[in-house]
């Protein structure tokens, strides 16, 4: 996830063709989720973690 972020969690949950990433950064408990195409779980994951760190820069 990188060393700046520290810990975070990821969870999935596939609904039919889709599927949904929660990403919570374990030090804040700041959580963003992200959905897209079950076809490409890391590349939502990808994005659930760019969500992250913009969430978190903002704070």
């Amino acid at each position: 996830m990188g060393p700046e972020l520290g810990e975070v969690i990821v969870e999935f949950v596939r609904n039919g063709p889709y599927v949904k990433c929660s990403a919570v950064h374990a030090a804040t408990g700041v959580e963003v989720s992200a959905i897209g195409p079950a076809a490409e779980p890391r590349a939502v994951e990808r994005v659930a973690i760019a969500k992250l760190k913009r969430a978190l820069s903002q704070r």
